[in-house]
C-alpha cells in the first residue's frame, strides 16, 4: 500500500472509530423515553408542569424542542424569545396569551407563532390540562427571558 493510501485508510478508520463520521455524516435517533422528564422550575411555572426533552441544538442548529405538559390551571411565567417560538397543540385546552391582548384557546392541532421578543405565557386551561410541543432556537445560548408570574386573577381573565 502506498503511503498516501495507507495514511488516508488509517484517518477512515480513526474517524469512524471516534464518532466523527457518525456525528458530521450521519442520522441520530433519540429513543423516545432516553431522556428524563423534569418538573418545571416553580420559579418560571405556576402550578404541575412536566417538561419531556425532544432535542437539543446541534451545530450549525441553534434549535432544541420539548413536550411540555400543563396540568388545569398551569401555566408559564411571563417570557419573551431572542429569535421566536412555535408552539403545537398535541393534547388537551389551554389557554396563551400576548401581554396587552386577548388570551386564545388552543386546543390540538393549533400552530402558535410568537414573534420575537413578544410578552407572553401560556398554560392548560382552568379545567383541562394542555401539553405542546415547543420549539425555540438560541441566540447566544439563551432561548427565553423569563418574567413576572401571572397571577390567578390575570389567568381567570
Amino acid at each position: 500500500m502506498k503511503p498516501l493510501a495507507a495514511a488516508a485508510a488509517f484517518l477512515c478508520l480513526l474517524f469512524s472509530g471516534s464518532g466523527y463520521a457518525e456525528h458530521s455524516k450521519s442520522m441520530t435517533i433519540t429513543r423516545n423515553g432516553s431522556q428524563p422528564s423534569s418538573k418545571g422550575a416553580a420559579q418560571y411555572f405556576t402550578g404541575t408542569v412536566r417538561i419531556d426533552p425532544l432535542f437539543g441544538a446541534k451545530e450549525p442548529s441553534r434549535t432544541s424542542g420539548a413536550y411540555v405538559t400543563f396540568e388545569p390551571g398551569a401555566r408559564t411565567a411571563r417570557h419573551t424569545h431572542p429569535l421566536g417560538q412555535f408552539l403545537i397543540v398535541t393534547a388537551g385546552t389551554g389557554w396563551v396569551q400576548q401581554e396587552g391582548g386577548e388570551k386564545h384557546e388552543i386546543k390540538p392541532g393549533d400552530v402558535i407563532w410568537t414573534p420575537p421578543g413578544v410578552k407572553h405565557w401560556h398554560g392548560g386551561s382552568a379545567t383541562t390540562h394542555m401539553t405542546h410541543i415547543a420549539i425555540t432556537e438560541s441566540l447566544d445560548g439563551k432561548n427565553v427571558e423569563w418574567m413576572e408570574k401571572v397571577s390567578d386573577d390575570q389567568y381567570g381573565k
